[in-house]
């Protein structure tokens, strides 16, 4: 009897032992990547909080968003989280890759910081002006001067990162520069007489959505295992809406993820969770649907339904006037906006 009992206990045991393996097992990997920076650590959140226990995130820190692109080519990435420019460039090479939501928009964080005795931009004509060439950065700095009736070649562009660029702007090397947190306040303290000529937060670019970052998918993963792509952005906006509700605790996962300072994570996506006391107001899933134009409504700050089209057809228009692009490609080659219209549908809502 005491025999058949330790039988029967091994057993159950190696039941449960088999369950479990095959719980870890059936968790899906989803390859993520991005650069160091607090709008994309919610990541992190979905992770540290099992908001989705059928998903192994696997979030790999890439400084050069192309090196993330070319892993996708590859089928080495499903997913990455970058800024929003890219989609046109991607379309027209060929790339498996889709811009498939606005993820957050920049309020703030990005500004336009010239050095003492430049206040406006008949000053910078002929100058040096930093920015990463083929970016979000160059597209606003030239969008700011034809906006003030300035050609956008009247400048001189340096291809200089943030970083390197803080170095430039006090070194005298360049006299302008588009920062992001905190690199734009840290030249502002750091430079007597230096100030901000643009910053994102006015009306025009948050309406016009130019400068925000954005969630990327591989084509292939989206087709192949599409129920995971779905899971994914699901677990992305169960993270936001956490985050929203839990910001304290939110922006230490974040931190700790991304290797930040809370400091700095507070100063790119504010304290209380409303997206609206930081530099970054961050899309919860049913404004990024509209933006998208899978869901009923207008998104905010005065942007309209489906404006993701729109968004794709202006930085095509930018990319064609630096020459980075030879012809215009169609929306639908660069962006899938189904996988919202599909959660939307299920009943989602975030």
């Amino acid at each position: 009897m005491k025999l058949k009992k330790l039988a029967t206990n091994a057993l159950l045991a190696g039941s449960f032992l088999f369950a479990l393996a095959s719980t870890a097992q059936a968790a899906e990997e989803v390859k993520i990547s991005g650069f160091t920076w607090p709008g994309y650590g919610f990541w992190f959140i979905a992770k540290d909080q099992n908001l989705s226990p059928n998903l192994d995130i696997n979030y790999q820190t890439i400084e050069d968003p192309y090196e993330s692109y070319n892993l996708v080519t590859a089928d080495r990435m499903d997913v990455v989280s970058s800024t929003v420019e890219f989609s046109p460039i991607a379309a027209e090479r060929g790339m498996p890759l889709k811009l498939v939501a606005f993820a957050n928009l920049s309020y703030g964080t990005d500004k336009i910081v010239v050095a003492p005795g430049i206040d406006g931009p008949a000053d910078l004509k002929g100058k040096k002006v930093a920015v990463v060439e083929g970016g979000l950065a160059q597209i606003y700095v030239a969008m700011w001067l034809e906006r003030n009736g300035y050609p956008f070649d009247s400048v001189q562009y340096r291809n200089i990162i943030a970083d390197d660029a803080f170095a430039a702007m006090i070194g005298g090397d360049v006299v302008a520069s588009e920062f992001w947190e905190p690199y734009g306040s840290n030249v502002l303290k750091a430079l007597e007489g230096s100030k901000v000529l643009s910053q994102s937060r006015e009306d025009y670019w948050t309406s016009k959505a130019v400068i925000a970052d954005g969630l990327y998918m591989n084509a292939r993963f989206i087709e192949e295992r599409r129920d995971v792509a779905l899971d994914t952005m699901r677990a992305l906006y169960d993270a936001i809406a956490w985050w929203k509700k839990n910001p304290v605790q939110g922006n230490e996962i974040i931190a700790k993820g991304m290797k930040m300072s809370i400091a700095d994570v507070e100063l790119v996506i504010g304290k209380d969770g409303s997206g609206l006391d930081g530099g970054l107001y961050i899309y919860d899933f049913m404004e990024a649907a509209r933006f998208c134009g899978a869901a009923p409504g207008n998104p905010p700050f005065n942007q309209t339904n489906g404006q993701m089209r729109s968004h794709y057809e202006l930085m095509s228009d930018w990319w064609l006037k630096f020459g980075f692009l030879e012809t215009r490609n169609p929306y639908e080659k660069g962006v899938d906006c189904s996988l919202h219209k599909e959660l939307y549908d299920s009943g989602y809502r975030g």
